[in-house]
């Protein structure tokens, strides 16, 4: 499939990231169990190996933790973001003061082994929609503050990132029409009239939970229409109505199966929440070996 071009991961929310993780597990003490075992001057290598086929997605974020902990450990991704890795493939190396290298295990695996599973899952989808004009979106259902990341591991797994946040795109969505609704019995056309003049340059999508919804949506010159939970059967009518005078978006209810089926109704886009909110993370494990000679 097409690679796509991979958002920049924000760095600086990430070593925030990194920071709370490691505080939350050294908290006063530090790494008991390794301070006490081994020695401060133990040199060490590792090897962080995939136990199932995976997407890589996240190599310079696990990277990046040992870092945090030690600038002086060196650290080298073996395969790139997004690359298919077969099980068995060795995906980085790490070397340096074996403390360090131990301490940061579980907190570089953490990372690695979500943002895989998001790629991977990702890439699933993607492929299920390859033959069509069709694009797989993700959403906003991220886990709080690992939005950056879990996106820049959806684009790895080959999906399109959606409205990264509350302030690139507006979307009306039913509580806004209801609310809107209070004030003029055609809600949609006051909310997205009420959008366009705040905020010209964004793009205006209207979540419709009805036919007649997504007439009116389209009718008042919304450039997105999301098509919430409906059938294929209502989909199909819906890009009638839409005759291309706004993109078509499905939504709710959208599964692995299903998706091919949708694809093929003419939407444009499939925006699906399990891309984020509900992954399993990739089996990957660090295996560490005492460098020639031990110690120094």
């Amino acid at each position: 499939m097409t690679k796509k071009k991979l958002p920049k991961i924000n760095l600086k929310r990430v070593d925030a990231l990194i920071n709370l993780a490691l505080d939350e597990d050294l908290g006063r003490a530090g790494d008991t169990t390794t301070n006490s075992v081994i020695g401060v001057e133990v040199e060490a290598s590792a090897r962080f190996i995939c136990k199932q086929d995976c997407v890589c997605a996240g190599l310079p974020v696990a990277g990046r933790v040992f870092q945090t902990l030690d600038p002086g450990i060196h650290w080298e991704s073996l395969v790139k973001e997004g690359e298919f890795c077969p099980k068995g493939t060795v995906m980085a190396l790490a070397s340096g003061r074996a403390r360090q290298l131990l301490t940061g295990e579980r907190t570089a695996l953490n990372f690695l082994q979500h943002l895989c599973g998001v790629a991977t899952i990702s890439r699933k989808y993607a492929e299920a929609v390859a033959d069509t004009k069709c694009c797989v979106l993700d959403t906003r259902k991220t886990i709080p503050g690992w939005r950056n990341l879990e996106k820049y591991a959806v684009a790895a797994g080959g999906a399109t990132n959606h409205r990264i946040g509350l302030y690139d795109m507006i979307l009306i969505k039913d509580n806004h029409r209801e609310l809107a609704g209070l004030e003029d019995e055609n809600g949609i056309a006051l909310a997205v009239a009420r959008a366009r003049k705040r905020y010209p340059l964004l793009k205006v999508e209207v979540e419709a939970d009805t036919l007649d919804e997504v007439a009116r949506a389209c009718d008042c010159g919304a450039d997105w229409v999301m098509l919430d939970n409906m059938t294929n059967e209502q989909m199909a009518e819906a890009v009638k109505i839409a005759a291309g005078r706004a993109k078509l978006e499905a939504s709710g209810g959208i599964t692995l199966e299903r998706i091919p089926s949708i694809a093929a109704l003419g939407v444009d886009y499939i925006s699906v929440g399990a891309l984020t909110h509900s992954v399993k993370a990739a089996d990957i494990s660090m295996d560490i070996v005492v460098a020639e000679g031990g110690r120094k």
